[in-house]
């Protein structure tokens, strides 16, 4: 039996990055709803009922599957908002709901369980019985893996699971395992895995000065940029801190994740979906990077041995990324 192709998933933010994301070849998008249930709850993002609708119609319409993101942890006061979140993704009929929450597994397998439900990279599982511990409980059918694990980590993974693997391929590279990151909450007092979002708008300031322009995150300096220099938003783990009398990136320096290079290989080991980071990015954005991973993906499936990246991908995701650089990440560890 031919091994099916790997799927491109693709983020959606919005309705019009949705389309973007269908038009560009987009296998699945992955939308949440407004508020607190999703982990990227900036303001002027997500969908309602109403456009989830619209988004769905679309997609299905285009041969795309619509998967919705409920991969925050509820506190008590929050989870009536999360259970109505597994609801409605049953009602409207999405394809999976991402989920992170044991809890909210046990709601949606017990009262929707035809809702298929794919493992959250929030839940942070990193090894084969976790994945099947949540197969056996809860039913999920497929699990996003944390961006911590080697490819070495990955095969091992994959051997030992009996559910679909799906890794992030391009985007926004995270240093921390993914829900068990406390930086925000020091900083903020508002966790990103309750609440929703790494560094919350409300708590982001831009000041003007004399030497340049100022982020701060809840009065804290995390950078200082100076005039004419790209200014990133900011976040704790990716800024600059004066460390004896040095300053520089002291946790991570801006980068994406670009997995172009070792396709061949995630498509080798049995890698189910690619997946791409960027619910908070343009249409503009999202769809430039779908159509080139959409192309790449492309060519890798009909050639994997003969496979190579070409300048013009390279590039363009080099463009686009943080820091305008790639790298493997967790990917690549020459010492395993």
């Amino acid at each position: 039996m031919t091994q099916p192709p790997m799927e491109l998933v693709c983020p959606a933010g919005s309705l019009p990055a949705l389309r973007a994301a269908v038009d560009n070849g987009a296998d699945a998008v992955y939308v949440g709803l407004k508020g607190r249930t999703n982990a990227r709850n900036f303001p002027g993002l997500n969908f309602d009922v109403n456009t989830l609708r619209r988004g769905i119609e679309y997609a299905r319409a285009r041969g795309t599957k619509v998967f919705m993101a409920l991969n925050t942890y509820p506190r008590p006061e929050g989870w009536a908002d999360s259970v109505q979140v597994v609801d409605i993704a049953a009602v409207e009929g999405v394809d999976a709901l991402i989920v992170a929450d044991m809890g909210l597994m046990r709601y949606a397998a017990d009262h929707h369980p035809d809702l298929p439900l794919h493992l959250s990279v929030q839940a942070s599982a990193t090894s084969p019985d976790a994945l099947d511990f949540y197969r056996e409980r809860y039913g999920i059918r497929r699990a996003v893996l944390p961006r911590v694990l080697s490819i070495k980590q990955v095969a091992q993974v994959i051997a030992g699971c009996h559910v679909d693997v799906e890794v992030f391929g391009f985007g926004s590279l995270c240093v921390m395992v993914e829900g068990r990151c406390m930086l925000s909450s020091y900083a903020t007092g508002e966790s990103p895995n309750a609440c929703g979002v790494c560094s919350p708008a409300h708590a982001v300031r831009w000041q003007e000065t004399a030497g340049g322009r100022e982020a701060r995150l809840n009065g804290v300096l995390i950078d200082s940029f100076a005039p004419g220099e790209n200014a990133g938003y900011p976040v704790v783990c990716k800024g600059r801190f004066r460390v004896r009398d040095q300053v520089f990136y002291a946790i991570e320096e801006p980068t994406s994740l670009s997995t172009l290079d070792i396709l061949p290989e995630l498509y080798r080991l049995g890698v189910r979906a690619i997946k791409l980071e960027g619910r908070q990015r343009s249409p503009a954005y999202v769809g430039r990077v779908t159509r080139v991973m959409r192309e790449a993906l492309d060519a890798c499936h009909r050639d994997p041995q003969g496979f190579v990246p070409r300048p013009e991908w390279t590039a363009s995701l080099n463009d686009m990324a943080e820091g305008r650089t790639h790298t493997l990440g967790a990917f690549h560890r020459a010492w395993q």
